[in-house]
């Protein structure tokens, strides 16, 4: 799979989760609980994998994108922290809704400048042969991404 869609991909998933929670009435705690542990999952191994294997390979393919690069780590940084309070806090805390609010906010303005701004250009530098290959080693690489948000890179800037 090329990489860009596999990152596309992962984007739809928390996309669908992110409206599983909307949905969710205000007291269906444990429900919403298992959806915010299902995103803090599905997006610590999201950005583990863009920083680990993605941004390198985009940064060398498409150097003018180094801005974007270093504007989505700082992005990551924040999240990830997020996600990490996100997951020790009680569904119940008067917090919890208004936390995942804003994580949603940040994750959706995030893929809109990754999917508008950005992969048009690091599709055009690599080309569909780069991409494949770098979406075989991402899929590889979700088996060895890290369980907490603060073990990605970006979390400790």
């Amino acid at each position: 799979m090329d990489g860009i869609v596999l990152l596309k991909e992962d984007h739809k998933t928390v996309e669908k989760l992110f409206k599983q929670f909307e949905k969710a009435g205000d007291n269906a705690h444990a429900e919403k609980k298992r959806i915010a542990d299902q995103v803090i999952e599905e997006l610590t191994t999201h950005t583990w994998i863009e920083e680990k294997i993605f941004f390198p390979a985009a940064r060398e393919a498409a150097p003018d994108t180094k801005d974007h690069v270093l504007e989505s780590i700082e992005e990551h940084h924040v999240v990830l922290w997020m996600l990490s309070e996100l997951k020790d806090l009680d569904p119940s805390d008067e917090r919890f809704d208004a936390k995942m609010s804003v994580l949603m906010e940040n994750v959706r303005h995030h893929v809109e400048e990754e999917e508008k701004e950005w992969f048009p250009d690091v599709r055009k530098a690599m080309g569909r042969n780069r991409l494949t290959e770098l979406g075989e080693q991402m899929e590889a690489a979700k088996k060895k991404a890290p369980g907490s948000p603060l073990a990605v890179p970006s979390a400790k800037k």
